[in-house]
């Protein structure tokens, strides 16, 4: 018996059925073992010797895989074609070592595909495990360990909120928080354009005004308004007559098939996905069969594939849509390994896979992949000069048009928002271009219907998409094409930035924590640096240098760097970072005044302090001034805290009623000390209305509704962590508003409880098949197509089976739903918790005295 490993459950069930009988296939289900989150699990005084332990919930997985391995006679690892493919591979191999379970014979295959004919090709050519792939490995885990667990107790002392720290982590959340600041200090400029309107054979066409008095116009010649309406006017005067006709050919190519980077951004662009969700799907069509390996930098084509995509072009359009040459492309990412094919469909015949969200990046995949073998577009652009009598004055009309679409017909690849000096999206073009303009002659004067002159203003810079950070860190070579998913993950799960309409911006903790890796690790946070990083461990990978020898160069200036940070008190960091952050907190007023000065006392000056919940900024002469404003208020913006401000007296009890500002926002205060009632202040109640009466209602919460006339239980109506709210007997009723809280009567109320105990709330109703098939043959039952928790499922009322994550709904048959039930029903009942059988009574018996047992040795990994 040959047993062969593979990742997912899903491959091994695929693999198995083109292997045939003498194979049996297992799945590690991905890494299996990792270094522990302690200390000392790389050492390096011991040539950066690491510790690895198995997954706790993986045991059971290598259980049985060590089983069937003893009784193999060969063992084939199959895990994915890339580094970390071949790290699982060495990480199994290792284990099974450890136990004295390896077979005899050991072999590697890979396959960038899986079909029957890929994986049957594969396994007539194995190899052994490539050293080199895993060396690189080791040095990217121990390189990330040893920043992480060195770098971030450093953060947890000296910078309070700070939760971690990464090698590419860091770099990309300094690109956002880089283009807030650019956003930040961006000023706006007017310009003005002036278009003439006109007409001619009946078809209206725009021109814009390219020259003027004489000099030539460009987006920001016309600043003001007193030029723009000078211009306007001798345009209005002007009697303007065809002066140039240019007509130029243009060609437009192909952009090559999908690598892993690009597809996250064009998956983002067209359809609104996650890079993290893009992958996944991803991996569930490449498991499938219907795509080639999504990890991957290489933009070729194998021969093939270039062969059945020039046929499936043919047969969808024409010879004429097949270049005469096969295409042929070379990646221009830093960095670029091109070790595999780009991402395509393995039969191009297919334009259709899944359903779902796979259907939509499955036929994103194919289009690419199509397009990026078809003929070149033919455009024509034309150009028409339009000159008054003077001379001094032009306009320009542009068009374009497709002459043959080649490619076009298929595809066209979106574009990023990058933007020009001048704040105009670069990337879009001129309206105008894409007009058709009438046919024209020198000399020909087409009718002016009217003049527009337009105001606009320079735009700042973007902030970044998932798209274009996923490009600019692939422009820099930082990261690899597999992990940006992962680390624009971290940067939201850490909460290092919040994402807003699709877009990055970087939340203060993630603007200090920047800030203070650009103060004290400068060189850590470099773009050259961190991509020089990545090339050094690319010629790990590659034979061509030594991954002690790369780790040692790096650990032999970082270890003392974080000493000495280390060695720093809290308030030496904190006045580095008020003077580091100096120009953004406190910038120049621009009146001569000093930028620092408390508006608060008049006399103390500001400066960033630390405090337990994260900086804030303060007066130096706390505590006689208490002014106090958040981090992330630069130049003073936003609500200051001058410490608490009285509102009044309780009339009941005569305790000072104020209002104050913490952590989580302003809130009201009655009394002082432990004893003292609280009270958040609701965004939607108004400025205005928010006195000392409504405040002492708040305070007063929760009010008693009434009771409820069949429960005979009390209705009650407060502010809670969620919002306003009623609550009866346990169960909650969401409000529409604060102002609610104490408008409801008691029918309303009883109404609003009714509705969510009947699924307003948290209830659910019962839900409508989506498709009914007819009785089952064999059990009788009733079989519908039904929305799970879990996604959809076939179900005959006795069994379940849930439909392939890459099956369409819409498209599933009675033979198939059958088919899918009489699986399901075949391997038996799901397992469970068997109960212990009752032990029954036995008479007593003196106990036998045992040995006592050998000790065992612990397992080592």
């Amino acid at each position: 018996m040959q047993l062969v490993i593979v990742e997912s459950p899903a491959k091994a069930k695929t693999i198995e059925k083109y292997l045939g009988r003498d194979f049996k296939v297992l799945a590690s289900y991905g890494h299996v073992r990792d270094l522990p989150p302690k200390d000392g699990s790389v050492d390096p005084d011991d040539g950066f010797a690491m510790q690895w332990l198995l997954y706790p919930d993986k045991a059971k997985r290598m259980k049985e895989i060590q089983d069937a391995a003893k009784g193999a006679d060969r063992l084939i690892l199959a895990t994915d074609p890339d580094r970390e493919g071949e790290a699982i591979s060495w990480h199994v191999q290792e284990l099974l070592r450890s136990k004295k379970a390896l077979p005899a014979a050991v072999d590697r295959v890979t396959f960038n595909a899986i079909t029957k004919d890929a994986v049957l090709t594969a396994m007539a050519a194995p190899r052994a495990l490539d050293d080199d792939l895993i060396d690189a490995y080791r040095a990217r885990r121990a390189l990330d360990y040893l920043v992480g667990f060195t770098l971030s107790p450093v953060l947890w002392r000296k910078l309070p909120g700070a939760k971690s720290a990464g090698r590419v982590q860091s770099v990309a959340l300094r690109l956002v928080v880089e283009r807030e600041r650019e956003i930040e200090a961006f000023v706006a400029q007017q310009y003005w354009s002036i278009t003439g309107l006109f007409e001619m054979a009946g078809t209206p066409f725009r021109a814009r005004l390219a020259r003027w008095r004489g000099d030539k116009i460009e987006r920001l010649t016309i600043t003001n308004e007193a030029d723009a309406r000078a211009a306007e006017a001798d345009v209005k005067a002007g009697h303007f007559t065809v002066d140039l006709v240019e007509t130029k050919p243009l060609t437009r190519n192909p952009p090559p098939p999908f690598t892993t980077s690009t597809l996250q951004q064009e998956a983002a662009r067209k359809l609104g996905f996650s890079a993290s969700h893009t992958m996944r799907i991803a991996q569930g069509l490449y498991e499938d069969g219907a795509i080639t390996y999504m990890r991957t930098d290489g933009v070729q084509m194998d021969g093939s594939a270039i062969s059945a995509a020039h046929k499936a072009i043919a047969k969808r359009y024409d010879g004429g849509y097949v270049p005469d040459q096969p295409r042929q492309y070379q990646t221009k990412a830093k960095n670029a390994q091109e070790a595999h094919e780009a991402i395509r469909p393995t039969d191009f015949s297919k334009d259709k896979a899944g359903g779902g969200d796979h259907a939509r990046l499955y036929h994103l995949i194919w289009k690419r992949a199509m397009a990026s073998q078809m003929a070149s577009a033919r455009l024509e652009r034309t150009s028409i000069d339009l000159t008054d009598g003077t001379g001094k004055t032009m306009l320009r009309a542009t068009g374009q048009v497709i002459k043959f679409p080649g490619f076009l017909a298929l595809y066209d690849e979106s574009r990023d928002d990058a933007v020009n000096g001048s704040g105009k999206n670069a990337d879009a073009g001129d309206d105008d271009d894409a007009r058709l303009l009438p046919a024209m002659a020198k000399g020909d004067a087409p009718a002016k219907t009217g003049v527009e002159t337009e105001s606009h203003e320079t735009q700042p810079p973007p902030r970044y998409s998932e798209a274009s950070l996923v490009k600019k860190m692939e422009e820099l070579g930082i990261g690899r094409p597999s992990t940006y998913a992962s680390i624009l993950q971290v940067l939201k799960d850490r909460a290092y930035v919040t994402v807003e309409k699709n877009r990055f911006i970087p939340e203060e903790s993630g603007r200090l924590l920047t800030a203070f890796l650009e103060r004290f690790f400068e060189r850590y946070v470099q773009y050259d640096f961190t991509a020089g990083l990545e090339e050094e461990l690319d010629d790990v990978s590659g034979g061509r240098a030594q991954w002690q020898a790369v780790l040692e160069r790096f650990w032999r200036d970082f270890k003392p760097r974080t000493g000495e940070v280390m060695e720093q008190k809290p308030s030496e960091i904190t006045a580095a970072l008020d003077e580091f952050l100096g120009p953004y907190l406190f910038p120049d007023k621009g009146d001569g005044s000093d930028p620092r000065l408390c508006p608060n006392c008049g006399t103390g000056k500001l400066a960033l302090r630390g405090g337990k919940f994260g900086p804030f900024i303060a007066c130096s002469n706390y505590p006689d001034c208490k002014f106090t404003r958040k981090f992330a208020q630069p130049g003073g913006n936003g609500e200051a805290d001058t410490g608490p401000e009285t509102m009044g007296n309780d009339p009941d009890s005569g305790l000072e009623v104020t209002k104050r500002s913490g952590r989580f926002g302003p809130y009201i205060q009655l009394g002082e000390g432990k004893e003292a009632k609280r009270s958040s202040i609701p965004k939607d109640i108004p400025g205005e209305d928010f006195d000392l009466d409504y405040a002492l209602r708040l305070l007063s919460l929760p009010r008693e509704v009434g009771t409820h006339p069949e429960s005979g239980k009390p209705i009650m109506a407060g502010l809670g962590r969620y919002g306003p709210y009623l609550l009866h007997d346990g169960k909650y009723a969401k409000l529409t508003g604060t102002a609610e809280i104490f408008d409801i009567g008691m029918n309303a109320a009883v109404v609003r409880i009714a509705e969510a105990a009947n699924g307003g709330g948290r209830g659910r109703t019962k839900a409508e098949p989506l498709n009914t098939f007819g009785p089952h043959p064999t059990s009788g039952g009733e079989m519908k197509l039904m929305e799970g928790r879990f996604g959809p499922y076939v179900t005959d009322g006795t069994t379940n089976a849930t439909l392939p994550k890459s099956g369409d709904p819409a498209t599933l048959t009675l033979e198939e739903a059958i088919a899918l039930i009489d699986a399901r029903a075949a391997k038996g009942p799901a397992k469970g918790k068997k109960k212990a059988a009752p032990k029954k009574a036995a008479a007593k018996k003196p106990a036998a005295k045992k040995k006592a047992p050998a000790k065992k040795a612990a397992a080592k990994e």
